[in-house]
């Protein structure tokens, strides 16, 4: 089955309300382009991102997920980018375990001021997820594709 050229991957991005989705706000109200086919999810904190969530969101059809929150001792509740760091340093082996490239998850740290650095992020996770074509994990084999039609 080939990849069709204008192919966009589906991105879903969990960022912190008080950092990253700040940044991604800033980004928009000073009209910086970035791939619309990344969508963000406000969350309070990034350690409030099950793994389960990520898990999810490649079952339901994601290409990439992104989890993104504030520097390492900046955290507005403060030591919850920590507890990010600590469980997403393992999310990579659980995705494999799963038979998912861990190439596909992403985590990234954003201020609410860095609306450049949000851009510049999402555009490479999208050109690299891009690259790599869509998620076949959990896709539908072809035979089944094509009843559907």
């Amino acid at each position: 089955m080939s990849v069709k050229e204008n192919w966009e991957p589906k991105i879903l991005a969990f960022c912190c309300n008080w950092c990253t989705y700040t940044g991604a706000d800033l980004a928009g109200l000073n009209r910086m382009k970035y791939p619309e086919n990344v969508h963000v999810i406000r969350v309070p904190c990034s350690s409030r991102v099950n793994p389960q969530f990520i898990i999810r969101a490649f079952q339901k059809g994601c290409d990439g997920v992104m989890v993104c929150g504030c520097h390492p001792g900046d955290c507005h509740y403060a030591t919850g980018n920590y507890y990010t760091r600590r469980r997403f340093m393992l999310m990579k082996r659980l995705l494999e375990h799963n038979g998912i490239d861990p190439n596909r998850f992403v985590c990234r740290w954003i201020s609410g001021a860095e609306a450049a650095k949000f851009r510049d992020v999402v555009t490479q996770v999208s050109n690299q997820i891009k690259a790599m074509g869509p998620n076949e994990k959990f896709r539908e084999p072809y035979y089944l594709e094509k009843e559907a039609e």
